[in-house]
């Protein structure tokens, strides 16, 4: 390892990741993978144990010599609030830094209503998870927002979100300025890709595709989601498919026979209408479907695969190690699932499907808020913040 690549590797904000994803434990653990010498790594931990974000406790198995003093994570110095926008719920969580739960709450919105009422929304209840959790203000080291919608990260602002009106270019961060913590806002389905990877992460090439009610993909890249040039790569729900039967149904962008067109929770909804099914909500019809409603389980395994023909054609280009189905639709299990990896296993080429791994999320409910704590996280403990915290 050359002496540039130790020196960037040995960084406070890469040694505290290192501990807090359980790559290392011990300082010695610490010296083996960054290849720093032992003076540098012990002066930075010792500054990192100052600052509150490391802590010792107990000893580890020794190989010869002294048994190691093992590192722990201070996931409790500070916490972090998590806000998940739909378009017709916003939960909001307050985690601790290690994206544990401490408090979640949520409420019907509807998107359309515009920025103000539904941050509002989402500010009423951050200061009501806080408020349970026996947190205040002071404690919010950053905030974490996913958003149903394209969003330019570097900047937070939505840009021109279809089923988001109103909301174009809106400073969403400024509408949390009261807790004078970074804000970080990105595309709802890159959070749910971070929820998915968990707090240690990993090193595999994923696509955690969200089918709400819309459908859109987090594109995971050696365990790091990729958001292309401008944000909003992974925009599948409005890539063309050709229907059956020379059907041409109009998407909300305006182009017809987008795959959100044919195979979203709206699209879910506006077919099992059509058939006489008696729902008022795309949860109406995964609840029937989970029930083994024959009629709702076709339907939800039409729309799998509609989507698993798209699917495809990505594994093809991409060669994922697994593809993760997320959001309110994959609620519905396995009709959803048999219907993804039947078109995804039929229409892939046999190498780039060889071993590949499609499931549903353990947790589609949870991962949107997980994912969105997770992204706050990385961004406060990021190179400069954590730098300021031992230098302050």
């Amino acid at each position: 390892m050359s002496a540039v690549n130790a020196q960037v590797s040995a960084s406070p904000a890469a040694l505290l990741h290192h501990v807090r994803t359980g790559r290392a434990r011990s300082r010695a653990e610490l010296v083996a993978m960054t290849g720093a010498s032992r003076n540098t790594i012990s002066n930075r931990v010792d500054q990192l144990i100052a600052a509150n974000l490391l802590a010792e406790g107990g000893r580890g198995w020794s190989t010869g010599g002294r048994p190691p003093t093992l590192l722990q994570f201070n996931s409790e110095a500070g916490c972090v609030l998590a806000v998940d926008l739909g378009v017709t719920s916003v939960d909001v969580a307050v985690t601790d830094l290690s994206a544990r739960v401490l408090a979640t709450a949520g409420h019907p919105i509807d998107i359309a209503e515009g920025p103000d009422a539904v941050l509002a929304e989402a500010r009423r209840l951050g200061r009501r998870v806080l408020a349970e959790a026996g947190l205040d203000d002071a404690d919010v080291r950053a905030v974490g927002v996913g958003v149903p919608g394209p969003v330019e990260f570097s900047t937070g602002r939505p840009s021109h979100p279809p089923i988001m009106p109103g909301w174009h270019d809106h400073p969403i961060p400024d509408a949390f300025s009261r807790w004078g913590a970074p804000v970080f806002v990105d595309n709802d389905v890159n959070v749910m890709a971070l929820g998915e990877l968990g707090v240690e992460g990993s090193d595999q090439d994923a696509l955690v595709v969200k089918v709400g009610t819309g459908v859109g993909c987090g594109v995971v890249v050696g365990g790091r989601v990729y958001r292309g040039a401008q944000g909003s790569a992974g925009d599948i729900g409005h890539i063309h498919v050709v229907a059956a039967e020379g059907r041409s149904v109009l998407c909300r962008c305006g182009n017809t026979n987008c795959l959100e067109a044919l195979a979203g929770g709206a699209s879910l909804l506006r077919d099992a209408l059509a058939a006489g099914l008696p729902v008022t909500s795309t949860r109406d019809v995964v609840d029937l479907a989970i029930r083994g409603d024959g009629p709702a389980l076709e339907l939800v395994r039409e729309a799998g695969r509609t989507i698993g023909s798209v699917l495809a054609a990505l594994v093809n280009f991409f060669n994922p190690h697994r593809i993760v189905i997320t959001g309110g639709v994959a609620q519905a299990g396995l009709p959803l699932l048999s219907g993804i990896r039947e078109a995804v296993y039929a229409r892939a080429m046999p190498l780039a499907a060889r071993t590949l791994d499609v499931s549903v999320s353990d947790a589609p409910e949870l991962s949107g808020r997980v994912g969105a704590a997770l992204m706050a996280i990385e961004g406060y403990l990021d190179d400069d913040s954590v730098r300021e915290a031992i230098t302050s």
